[in-house]
């Protein structure tokens, strides 16, 4: 995780070619998730194994998340699952990832799977995937970490939710630059694309972190 100290602004992003070889990716556990998602997570699983891109997420077995997990194992790719203790106790762990990580509570969970990653991905979930994503974006915001974050903003999901963020900078409530912790796709598809064309956040990001 970074740490990083005040001044300076958007100009001093770095345009060099950043690390990849780990992505964080949020999602629901849901088993009732519309098909389209739980494919789409499928097909991301698939997509970064194939790109010699490793998984770091929940360590469920259901919903999109095992979904993802089963889509990056499947195509040959590592997976490492970051799952409390009480969750493998209730039998919600995959047992066939590479790597399960059992921790002691969800804080714990949270920093590592941040830690683990180069670059953030969250897919639809719901309100433990919203609060994986805003705290990641309020941890870059100062800059506790510098990783991109990607939003896949499929079928609209998460319009609501880029609106409210795009109000928060309209009430001056956050810096316009801001708008640039995260990168909004449609598709499944434009997710390794928008991975491979992220520049990191600056290191002096806190200087701009009080509007």
């Amino acid at each position: 995780m970074a740490n990083a100290s005040g001044g300076g602004g958007i100009s001093d992003i770095s345009s060099a070619a950043m690390k990849l070889d780990h992505v964080c990716v949020y999602c629901a556990s849901s088993r009732k998730a519309r098909p389209e998602f739980l494919d789409g997570a499928r097909t991301l699983g698939t997509m970064l194994a194939r790109a010699g891109i490793g998984v770091v997420y929940g360590g469920g077995k259901v919903g999109l998340m095992g979904a993802l997990a089963d889509g990056a194992l499947a195509a040959g790719g590592e997976v490492v699952g970051i799952i409390p203790e009480f969750m493998k106790e209730l039998e919600w762990a995959h047992d066939k990832v590479s790597h399960l990580e059992v921790v002691p509570d969800m804080h714990t969970r949270k920093r590592m799977m941040i830690e683990r990653a180069d670059a953030i991905v969250a897919l639809p979930g719901g309100c433990g995937t919203l609060e994986e994503l805003l705290e990641a974006i309020t941890w870059k915001r100062l800059a506790i970490h510098l990783q991109p974050i990607i939003v896949a903003n499929l079928a609209g999901f998460y319009d609501a939710m880029l609106a409210q963020l795009q109000t928060c900078i309209d009430e001056n409530l956050m810096d316009p630059r801001h708008e640039q912790m995260w990168t909004p796709v449609t598709t499944i598809d434009e997710i390794v694309p928008a991975l491979r064309a992220a520049t990191p956040w600056p290191e002096d990001a806190r200087g701009f972190a009080a509007v």
